[in-house]
């Protein structure tokens, strides 16, 4: 069974997560997806690089699913931009219960009641945590897998708090880095965008979001960075005690990403034929392909246990099975195999390797005894250079800028579109009547943009910066 075009993105992106085994979304609650084996350990590998970054600087934590209404509704502002979306737990097996409890939407209200009891003094800060969990939000649009869930089973926040608001602001340009390696590893192309006070975290300063480009030419939001300042530490009492024995309210930030970010590896490198993975993130790194033939199945299998044994650092497979060899192609192609080592008679005979790469798609011959760990580690690296540098084109192809408003309509229909802006309300709210969302401004303009950052405001002509429309996820 063939993929339908990557061109009809929605209907090869929800064909491709069954097909791939990514996920399997036949469970009968809308909006609930299951992992298939071959995802999870795709999204164990991805989370892993996710994990060794926090850990540098964080401690792990697991804070529960389940928050006290009280504490739910202390931070007002933060509630109203949740409120339609909370799941409400209301009896215990039949018994009514006293205080409703909310599935967690996100955890500040779980955490920083226990931040008040953790943080005593100067001492105590920086306190720097992150957990990866489940949260609940009842999504009324339509959903979709690994973008927009009912269940986000895979949500990375990290939650931070110091002794003043420059060490706060230190700390958001410290996470925007870390996400710019994360995505960077992944070679997924981001903007990093400033989002409009008028949209930004319910309750914070400011927000921070990474933004990719999808095949179809909308929006995909994929991690944000929020400064909290010291509102919530005010709701919630956290103050510590400083040298000179007075006490101050801490100030906060908080970051997270979701499965998006799987979401956004699979969509942008992927292709007609089904995944397209950098080899560090592969379930299956290797598929090794025996060609055998009647009468000289030995020398093959033979020199194929040669080759097994100079892979075994990485994780491979041995499809010695009896499907012919196209239908072996297919099924590893798929899967987003990255590199693809054939062995016949001929090969075995003049101790060589055929070799491929699942992004070129070409056949070279390598002699086995040039094959190493290293070697293949560069190759590895090559393919993910070659990915970034192919994501980037896709990315660029879904770009415009805008010089008329009048263009905006027609545009942002198929591109994400940008334009000079002032930072004015009406001027924002004016772009948006124009069909597409206002994603903020550039916080710093991407390596592969090459427009400049200031120019005459699009709707009212004064100074501006360079922002973002698009059709959102």
């Amino acid at each position: 069974m063939s993929l339908p075009s990557k061109e009809n993105f929605s209907e090869w992106f929800h064909e491709l997560i069954q097909t791939a085994e990514i996920m399997d979304v036949r469970y009968p609650v809308k909006g609930l997806y299951v992992w298939f084996p071959f995802g999870f350990k795709l999204r164990q590998l991805v989370y892993g690089k996710l994990r060794e970054i926090m850990d540098r600087e964080h401690s792990e934590v697991y804070f529960p699913a389940l928050i006290p209404e009280t504490e739910l509704r202390k931070e007002g502002e933060h509630i109203r931009g949740f409120e339609d979306e909370v799941y409400w737990v209301t009896h215990g097996g039949l018994t009514p219960l006293d205080v409703k409890l909310a599935l967690r939407p996100t955890s500040e209200t779980a955490m920083y009641p226990m931040f008040k009891l953790w943080i005593r003094n100067h001492a105590d800060l920086p306190l720097r945590v992150y957990q990866i969990v489940n949260t609940f939000r009842y999504e009324t649009k339509h959903t979709r897998p690994l973008i927009r869930l009912r269940e986000i089973t895979s949500f990375k926040e990290a939650h931070t708090a110091h002794r003043n608001y420059e060490e706060a602001e230190e700390q958001v340009r410290k996470a925007i880095g870390y996400y710019k390696e994360f995505y960077d590893f992944l070679a997924v192309p981001y903007m990093v965008i400033r989002r409009p006070d008028w949209d930004k975290f319910p309750g914070a300063v400011y927000t921070i979001a990474f933004d990719t480009v999808m095949p179809d030419g909308r929006s995909l939001q994929i991690g944000t960075v929020h400064h909290l300042g010291d509102n919530f530490a005010k709701t919630f009492e956290i103050t510590y005690e400083g040298i000179d024995g007075e006490h101050y309210y801490v100030h906060q930030t908080c970051y997270g990403i979701s499965e998006r970010c799987i979401a956004s590896l699979i969509s942008i490198h992927g292709d007609d034929l089904g995944l397209v993975l950098p080899f560090e993130v592969a379930p299956i790194q290797i598929v090794v392909i025996p060609i055998l033939y009647k009468g000289k199945d030995e020398i093959v299998l033979e020199f194929s246990k040669e080759l097994l044994e100079k892979i075994k650092a990485f994780r491979f497979v041995f499809d010695a099975g009896e499907d012919r060899p196209g239908a072996k192609y297919y099924k590893w192609e798929l899967k987003g195999v990255p590199l693809r080592f054939e062995i016949g008679p001929r090969e075995a005979e003049r101790r060589e390797v055929v070799v491929s790469f699942r992004d070129e798609r070409k056949k070279f011959s390598v002699p086995i005894d040039e094959i190493d760990e290293d070697r293949i580690r560069i190759w590895g690296e090559e393919m993910r250079l070659r990915l970034r540098e192919k994501a980037v084109g896709s990315v660029l192809n879904r770009l415009k800028f805008v010089n008329e408003l009048s263009e905006l309509s027609d545009v942002v229909k198929d591109y994400v579109s940008l334009m000079y802006l002032c930072r004015n309300r009406e001027c924002g709210e004016e772009i948006e009547k124009h069909g597409g969302k206002l994603l903020g401004w550039f916080e710093e303009i991407p390596d592969f943009i090459s427009v400049g950052k200031e120019g005459k405001c699009i709707v009212c002509g004064s100074n501006g910066s360079l922002a973002v429309s698009a059709r959102s996820y």
